[in-house]
């Protein structure tokens, strides 16, 4: 069933259709009703998806080791920025640890975080605690001037931005759009591709097709890092999502892009189920993001599957002698997330960790350091 706010947009839609981008901004974040907006939970065993930081809260405890260290060896304020930080627990865990490595950083220490979503934010006030030095703001246009030096961090936010869809048939591209069809329910529609910005994208990337192919493009995904790379004045941008380089968009297991959902753990393939109900979500394109941070005047650190990062980053460490017969117990539970979070095969690696600093050049030799 399409929800009445899907149907009345499309309707009044030029040619009753909307291109991707705009199904995707309305079935995801319409202020009431979008997926992202609305009161339900979206991460964890009652959701739809799980996330990295919500896996144990090592992972939290491992960024805040790197972070105290950071904040120590460079002139950056100790300011953390999230953007889209889901149900809190991330920063809760790094908080936490953070209070216990260095008491006196975090006195200094402010997190801002930046989420559009009033459920979430109640949300995250919930599981964070009262006295965290966190505060909250829908857009980092809120944020003060004097927060804008510090890391900012993002798990899985760009991917979850809407994408247009192409597709290349008969020797020619076209723009997939959505539409009702006469059954009374969500289809697709393509039209000749006119719009000049992803024209431009494609000529700029010298993205290529094969017949039949399906790709999607990340307006959406370049306008807001480029509002990120401005923003931040100084300090590292940390992205952590998962995507694929250009030279990889010709492989024939992307022959129908990337662009799904996710519902109630489950993979639906048919990005048009269950409107304003799943996660839609694609893979981003790893280059573009890249070389919008470096001509920002961001430095590219690397980037690394999730997996080698944590392990560079010191999360053996955390490993415990498991002599514990109780495979309930913390010592077991944290001993199996690490494990998650490294196995080649885990979900957990088909995540990347990108780097970029401005004005410091720490987080190499930070994670250097804990492989010696």
């Amino acid at each position: 069933m399409i929800p009445t706010f899907l149907q009345e947009k499309i309707e009044k839609a030029p040619g009753r259709k909307l291109n991707y981008s705009e199904y995707m901004m309305a079935a995801l974040y319409h202020p009431c009703e979008g997926y992202y907006m609305k009161p339900k939970n979206k991460v964890g065993s009652s959701g739809d998806f799980i996330t990295s930081s919500n896996v144990h809260n090592v992972y939290g405890k491992l960024f805040a080791k790197l972070m105290v260290k950071y904040f120590h060896e460079t002139d950056i304020p100790p300011v953390i920025i999230e953007v889209g930080g889901g149900n809190g627990r991330f920063a809760k865990h790094l908080l936490g640890e953070v209070m216990l490595l260095d008491a006196p950083l975090y006195d200094r220490l402010t997190y801002v975080m930046v989420e559009t979503s009033s459920y979430h934010i109640k949300v995250q006030q919930t599981t964070i605690p009262h006295t965290a030095p966190v505060s909250y703001f829908t857009s980092l246009k809120e944020v003060p001037e004097h927060l804008r030096k510090g890391v900012l961090l993002s798990n899985e936010l760009f991917d979850a931005l809407p994408v247009h869809v192409v597709e290349y048939t008969n020797g020619s591209l076209k723009e997939v759009f959505v539409t009702i069809n006469e059954e009374g329910r969500l289809a697709e529609k393509s039209a000749p591709l006119h719009n000049e910005d992803i024209v431009a994208y494609i000529m700029r990337n010298k993205l290529s097709f094969s017949d039949g192919q399906r790709m999607e493009i990340p307006l959406a995904m370049m306008k807001f890092a480029k509002i990120i790379g401005e923003w931040l004045l100084s300090g590292t941008i940390i992205t952590i999502d998962y995507g694929y380089r250009f030279s990889e968009l010709s492989s024939q297991d992307l022959i129908n892009g990337s662009l799904r959902g996710y519902y109630r753990h489950q993979l639906i393939n048919d990005p048009l189920s269950y409107p304003a109900d799943m996660d839609l979500t694609s893979h981003i394109h790893f280059d573009a993001l890249e070389e919008c941070f470096n001509e920002l005047g961001f430095s590219h650190i690397g980037t690394m599957k999730q997996g080698e990062f944590l392990v560079a980053a010191g999360v053996l460490d955390y490993l415990q002698d498991n002599q514990d017969p109780n495979p309930f117990s913390e010592k077991s539970k944290q001993n199996r997330a690490i494990r998650t979070l490294i196995m080649d095969g885990s979900w957990s690696n088909a995540f990347h960790v990108i780097i970029h600093e401005k004005s410091t050049n720490r987080w190499h030799r930070l994670i250097q350091s804990e492989q010696q």
